[in-house]
Parts: structure tokens; C-alpha cells; sequence
């Protein structure tokens, strides 16, 4: 009491306003009103029990602290702390107030290890206000405890927890074709919680130029979104040469997800991808080998909703847009609305079970309506494009039934009513004037009404082969599904009408008014089909390999094995259709998967090729003619016995077209290089020190292979033959190498091929991916810093495939 100092020794605690103080030992003086806290030695007289000053939630760890309880200002030495991304640390901090503080000899690093960090920036005098900013003076980078000549007069850090507006620094590359450039850089904005908006950009010294627009939105429990806005123009060449060519590109992405507990009865998604036909192949922005091979471009924005009436009624409303970027074909309708009604059993009691072959008699409504458009890429949403819509509607009532027959059998029958509306019709005729048929456009309401007939028999046989005792196999069960079925089709002549072609109408032919409509036109010929097919599937029990468990292990052989033909009983001729055998399995803990399928023929072949009417049994071969076949292989392995791990997946590969495999490469995000080459496995303790392995390598392997065998017209080809590989090992810790690549036993040459290291720096990331052959020839060289607070701190250098502009 006479010096007016409290002092609290070993494990002292502190509360003090909003102030929370905890350390080895704290000194109050009540006549300064000054608070010191500092460290105490143990047993060995090591320096323990580090301060820990807490003030809302701004928490340091200095060697020691001194606070003023009145001005509420403070020094601190060797101060601690963590703001968002950063460690910071200060040989001597000033407390001005709650929201200011000046560093002296400060280093700022986003290493974990803050004593040891492996690099840092080391700056003499900065500013800093928690959770806002900081403002350095003349600092320097330090890599390994050794001065870097990188330097930088003055900086400015954000630290908001909320996302700011600031500026994306460029790439520097260069091509062969279009020069230097810079690639990726523009503005971020921060435009609120739920959404924001970049702009990025490229230029080429040869006046090309890129523009894109990424946006992403959010709203919790309601919906969530990103919008991609892609625009290239691309100069090959000297302008007057004949290689000279100047191309615009463009692309759209759109992805709109509604969480399902936002409205149970209603649904709002899109997944857009369109643009030009030639976007992934030319662009100079795109890594992403899959999205360059993909062929089709696909979109569809709907809304459904549901109606809890009895019964149910669902009713939806789309645009979908397909795309070929081989043919250039674009297919879109605009809008599509889709209508049904639930099944209705009118005959079924109440209460009890539907059985029997009226209590199970049920029916359904459903109609589709579609506005469709199909156009090439060069009149896409031009005038041309509207001229030649196509509409229609279609009303369709199935009504069935299905009842036991000798218990064993199930025998379904069904009635299918159809009713077609078209807006236009076509006339047919033949003008003596010009002499040749004329198609002429009706426009107009018509209407078609057909209608089919369909039935059949049915049945399940198990059978099961009991092995003895000791045996690993104990049982092996065999399900075969044998059907029936009959189908009638009848003749709707009553919509075809004839037309002359000569003068003399000695020459007849027939059309219906409905030939062009989307739902297609009534059938001239009447369908009388039996249908034949056959499903296998094969299942074995064993003794499991863990002892402590008694029950069997059941494991399925044979997926699915498949046979299945026809029958055409109105046919003249070639009344058998050729036999389809498919099927599938997987091997190896399910590693393994094989799909296979073949089509035989009963028919024989002429000398030209072509089916004739007579087996081919008959026609000195054997009962069937294999036409075409294929098989698939697909296999994975890995060293923790095929376990997933929960890596980086690139969404935005996939979206563009890409696979969400490795078998043609890793795909690359050119405008945020951070990310990992690798399926990085985060549960891996961050704490467990870098060892050598001894006994294991983290690997992965991947196979492919692919074959097709044709041979309609005794070609006797095999058009396809390919096997594609993909692996990745950990060949220390930290370092990761992988490879892609294949062969193609037809075209004889390697397939794609891809080179990819990487090396793990702790708080950075070097990494180098090389593509050694083929007309994608390129390499890049990544390091920098994985933090997004420091993702400007890097080293980039690429060779980017020489484009063939197509």
C-alpha cells in the first residue's frame, strides 16, 4: 500500500473496462494508473507465460505491454498479432487510442510461424488501425532471413474483414503470333455484401485485345450465382498478307443456384454457356485443354412450380439453347413451357391396395409447348434467325394398367393419346408454269391426333449355386429378367395427301401438311412390333476379410448383361432387328469399371455392302454379323486404396466444357495462379513437421482406355483404339510431379500430353506446367504467395500455344 502497486505473480488475470489482461506477471500502480505486464522465468530460467492483451476482439501477444488506464494509451515490445491473413510483429508498438497504432521496426508476413517465418516485410516506421489499414513507409522484402533488393518506397495494406475495391496488377507474357502483352489485370469492386463486379483485361502489342466481366452474387438461404461476360478480339498476321486474319470472339456464362429451402414450391436455375463456336479454340486467355475439345455448347434457364392440389399439378417454363462448335449448328427454343398432372387412379378405392386390372387403370396429363429457333453461328439473334421459327404444341393422355398372371407373371398394358397444334403447315404442289414442285408455307391452326396400343409379359427367375462350407465363395445368385412386349402403331394416311409430278399426273407422290413441324408428323405405316430383351445381372456372397464380422459380404459380379431385339410382323422384309448385347461390370473394390456393348446382324450383306434379305447363316456365315462394337476401361488407383480426398475441383473448367479428371491435363486459371496443380489434401495436420517417407509415396493413377470396332459394310475397321493415362506422386515432402498423356493405336501418335510440378513453400507456392508436343505446345512458371492479401507478390512467366485461328 505504500508504493500503490498491486502485483499479481504466475498465471495472473486481469479485467479492466473492455480490457482483458493475462499474463506471468501484472503490476496495477493506483497513483499512475499505469498496468505492466511481462514474462517470468521457470525452473531453468527460461522467460515464460508471454502477455496476452486483449481488447474487443483486437488481440496482442508482446514480450511485455504498459497501458495508461486513463489516456488509454500503451507501449509495447515485441508485440504479436494476427489481422485476417497477416502476422505481424513489432519491436515496439505505440498504443494512441482504441483505434491507432504506431510500429517501429515491424515485420509483416502471412506465415504461420511468426518467429521463424520464411519470408517477411520488413518496414522501420508504419500505421496501423485493427481491422482498416495499414500504412508502411520505406519497406523491404526478406526471403530467409535475407534482404531482398525488392523495395517499396510507401504501401498501403486494406485489412476490412469486408471485401474492397482496388486494382488487379497485369501479367506480362508474349506469343509468337500476337507479341508481348498483359494479360489479366483490371479493377475489382467491392459493390456490396451480396455481389461484386471484375473487370479484367489483356493487350497485345499487336492490337489484340480481350475484355471480361466476372461477377458473383449471393444471398444466404435464397440463391447464389456468378455471371461471366468474355469478349476477345484476335490479329493474326500482317495486315495485306494472306495469313491476315482478324477474328471477335465472345462468350456467356451464367449459373444461377436456388437454395431448396428458399421455396419448396417454386424453382428458379440457369446454366448458361454460349458464344461463338470458336471461343475455347482460339481464345488467348483459356488453359483448359478439355474446354478447347469440347464440341457442344448448352444452356437452359427455367422456372417450375408446384401446385399442392389433388392432384399435384407442376407446371415450368424454359429457354434452352444447344450448340454445335463443329457444324456451327445453334438449335434454341425460347420459351418451352412444360404442364402435368399427376397420376389418377379413378377406379382405386380410397383406402386400401391398388390390385388387379381395374383398381390399377390410372392416367396422366401432360403438354409441351415450344417456340423454336434453328440458325448457324454468323445469324445468331440477327433478323434471319426469327424468320424461320417453328411452334407447336402437344397434349399427351397414357393411360394404364397392370395386373399378375400365375402369380409369377406381370402383364402392363398402355394407351397413348397424342395431339399435335402447329401455327404453320406446309402445301405441296407442282407448278406447270415452272415445271417442278413448289413448297409453300400455310400459316394457320392445324391439328394431328394419333394414338398406340402397347403390352406385354414379364417375370423375374433367381437362381443361386450354394458352395460348401470352407469354401471363400459361399454362394453365387444369378437374376435374369425375361420380357415381352407388343406394340401397335396404326397408319394415319388420312393426313397425307398426293401431288402431281409431271404434267400427265402419271406419277403420284405423297406428303403430309405436317412434315416440318418440331413434334414430327403422324406415321404412313403402320408399326406391329414384338419386342424381345433379356437383363442378367450376376451377385456373389463371400467371407469378409474382417473376422469380427459373421455376416457374408455381397459383391456384384456382372452389372448388367443385356440382350434385346424386335420383331416387325408388318414388314415385307428384314423383319428381325439386329440383336444389341450390352453390359458392364466393376472390378477391384469397384476401381475397375468396363462398359461393353455389340450389335449383331442375322441379315447377310451384297457384294456393295448392303443388307439383303437373306440370313446370313444362309448365306454360307454364321448366325450373326457383327456390325459394330465397343468397349471401355476405365481405372483408378491411389495409395490410400481409392479414398477420395477433398481437393481443389475447378468448377469453372467444368463449366466451360473440361473434365473433372486429369486425363487431358490440369486446367489453369490464368488470372489467379494460386491455386494448386494437385487435389491438395486438407486434412493433412499442418503441424506434423516435414519428414522423409520411408515406406510410402502419396501416388494416384488414372487409366482410360477406349475401342470401337465397325463393321457395317465389311469394312472391318477398328476407328477407334486409345488409352489415356494421368498420375501424380508426391516425390518428397512438399513436391508433387504429374503427368497426362496418352497414345492412339489408330492415328499412331501420342495423344495430349502434360508435364506438372509443384512445390509446396509453405506460405508460398512455386509451381511449373509444360506441355511438350502437339499444336498446344506451351509452358508457365508460377511463384508467389498463396494469400489472397499478397496475391500482387509473385513471379509469373509463360509460353502460351500459338493459336490456329479457325
Amino acid at each position: 500500500m505504500k508504493t500503490k502497486i498491486g502485483t499479481l505473480y504466475n498465471e495472473a488475470e486481469l479485467y479492466y473496462e473492455d480490457i482483458e489482461l493475462k499474463s506471468g506477471i501484472i503490476q496495477f500502480n493506483y497513483e499512475k494508473n499505469e498496468i505492466y505486464a511481462g514474462r517470468i522465468k521457470d525452473s531453468t530460467g527460461a522467460l515464460v507465460q508471454r502477455p496476452v492483451f486483449k481488447q474487443g476482439s483486437n488481440v496482442i501477444e508482446p514480450d511485455s505491454i504498459r497501458i495508461n488506464t486513463d489516456t488509454k494509451k500503451a507501449l509495447i515490445w515485441n508485440s504479436r498479432s494476427k489481422q485476417m491473413d497477416f502476422n505481424i510483429k513489432s519491436q515496439i508498438a505505440k498504443k494512441e487510442n482504441d483505434s491507432v497504432y504506431f510500429l517501429y521496426k515491424t515485420k509483416f508476413t502471412t506465415a504461420e510461424d511468426i518467429e521463424n517465418p520464411e519470408y517477411f516485410i520488413l518496414t522501420q516506421r508504419a500505421k496501423f488501425v485493427p481491422k482498416k489499414k495499414i500504412v508502411v513507409g520505406l519497406s523491404n522484402l526478406w526471403i530467409a532471413d535475407v534482404p531482398t533488393p525488392i523495395a517499396l518506397p510507401f504501401a498501403f495494406f486494406p485489412m476490412s474483414e469486408k471485401a474492397q475495391s482496388g486494382v488487379i496488377i497485369p501479367t506480362f507474357t508474349d506469343t509468337s503470333q500476337q507479341g508481348y502483352s498483359l494479360q489479366n489485370g483490371g479493377y475489382y469492386f467491392a459493390l456490396s455484401d451480396n455481389y461484386d463486379l471484375t473487370f479484367l483485361g489483356d493487350y497485345y502489342t499487336n492490337a489484340s485485345y480481350a475484355l471480361r466481366f466476372e461477377s458473383s452474387y449471393a444471398k444466404r438461404y435464397r440463391y447464389s450465382g456468378n455471371v461471366n461476360l468474355r469478349f476477345e478480339r484476335i490479329i493474326t498476321g500482317e495486315r495485306g498478307l494472306p495469313n491476315y486474319a482478324n477474328r471477335r470472339e465472345y462468350n456467356i456464362q451464367w449459373s444461377h443456384r436456388q437454395d431448396a429451402k428458399s421455396n419448396p414450391n417454386s424453382k428458379f436455375a440457369a446454366s448458361v454457356n454460349l458464344g461463338s463456336s470458336t471461343y475455347f479454340t482460339n481464345s488467348l486467355n483459356q488453359s483448359n485443354i478439355g474446354a478447347r475439345l469440347n464440341n457442344t455448347l448448352s444452356s437452359t434457364v427455367s422456372y417450375s412450380k408446384t401446385f399442392n392440389t389433388l392432384p399435384l399439378v407442376n407446371i415450368a417454363l424454359a429457354a434452352t439453347h444447344t450448340q454445335n462448335t463443329g457444324s456451327k449448328q445453334i438449335s434454341m427454343t425460347l420459351p418451352t413451357f412444360t404442364g402435368s398432372v399427376d397420376r389418377i387412379f379413378p377406379f382405386a378405392p380410397k383406402d386400401g391396395v391398388k390390385k388387379g386390372l381395374i383398381k390399377n387403370i390410372n392416367l396422366q396429363y401432360s403438354v409441351i409447348a415450344e417456340n423454336r429457333f434453328n440458325t448457324v453461328d454468323s445469324l445468331f439473334f440477327k433478323p434471319e434467325m426469327f424468320k424461320n421459327a417453328m411452334n407447336g404444341m402437344k397434349h399427351s393422355i397414357p393411360i394404364s394398367t397392370n395386373f399378375k398372371v400365375a402369380k409369377y407373371f406381370s402383364v402392363p398394358i398402355s394407351v397413348n393419346y397424342n395431339e399435335v397444334w402447329y401455327l404453320k403447315t406446309v402445301n405441296r404442289y407442282f407448278d406447270r408454269e415452272l415445271n417442278r414442285v413448289e413448297t409453300r408455307d400455310e400459316n394457320g391452326f392445324d391439328a394431328f391426333r394419333t394414338y398406340n396400343f402397347s403390352t406385354g409379359i414379364g417375370t423375374t427367375v433367381y437362381g443361386t449355386f450354394q458352395f460348401s462350407e470352407k469354401s471363400k465363395i459361399r454362394a453365387i445368385r444369378h437374376v435374369v429378367k425375361p420380357t415381352v412386349s407388343y406394340s401397335y402403331t396404326p397408319s394415319f394416311e388420312r393426313y397425307y395427301d398426293y401431288y402431281d409430278t409431271d404434267p400427265a399426273g402419271t406419277i403420284r407422290k405423297q406428303y403430309t401438311r405436317f412434315e416440318k413441324g418440331i413434334y414430327g408428323a403422324p406415321g404412313l405405316n403402320y408399326s406391329n412390333l414384338l419386342n424381345f430383351s433379356l437383363n442378367n445381372t450376376l451377385e456373389a456372397k463371400v467371407v469378409d476379410r474382417d473376422t469380427t464380422k459373421t455376416e457374408l459380404k455381397k459383391i456384384v459380379l456382372l452389372n448388367s448383361l443385356n440382350f434385346q431385339t424386335s420383331y416387325d410382323i408388318s414388314a415385307d422384309s428384314l423383319k428381325w432387328s439386329p440383336l444389341r448385347v450390352s453390359g458392364g461390370t466393376n472390378l477391384f473394390k469397384e476401381k475397375m469399371n468396363i462398359n461393353f456393348g455389340a450389335t449383331l446382324n442375322p441379315y447377310a450383306v451384297d457384294n456393295a455392302g448392303k443388307v439383303i434379305n437373306k440370313f446370313n447363316i444362309d448365306n454360307g456365315g454364321s448366325i450373326f454379323r457383327l456390325t459394330n462394337a465397343f468397349m471401355s476401361i476405365g481405372y483408378r488407383i491411389d495409395s490410400k486404396g481409392g479414398e477420395q480426398t477433398t481437393g481443389n475441383s475447378n468448377d469453372q473448367g467444368q463449366r466451360n466444357g473440361g473434365r473433372d479428371d486429369d486425363l487431358f491435363g490440369r486446367s489453369t486459371d490464368l488470372s489467379d495462379r494460386r491455386q494448386s496443380q494437385f487435389d491438395e489434401d486438407e486434412t493433412q495436420d499442418k503441424d506434423t513437421p516435414a519428414t522423409f517417407y520411408h515406406t510410402e509415396l502419396p501416388w494416384d493413377l488414372n487409366f482410360a482406355y477406349s475401342l470401337t470396332y465397325n463393321n457395317t459394310s465389311r469394312q472391318n475397321d477398328i476407328v477407334g483404339n486409345s488409352l489415356m493415362v494421368s498420375g501424380n506422386i508426391d516425390l518428397a515432402p512438399k513436391w508433387k510431379v504429374g503427368v497426362s498423356t496418352g497414345y492412339d493405336f489408330v492415328q499412331k501418335g501420342i495423344t495430349f500430353t502434360q508435364l506438372r510440378f509443384e512445390r509446396d513453400l509453405l506460405s508460398w507456392r512455386m509451381d511449373f506446367s509444360w506441355v511438350p508436343i502437339g499444336i498446344n505446345t506451351s509452358w508457365g512458371f508460377f511463384i508467389g504467395v498463396k494469400s489472397g492479401l499478397l496475391s500482387d507478390l509473385k513471379w509469373e512467366k509463360r509460353k502460351a500455344p500459338d493459336r490456329i485461328i479457325r
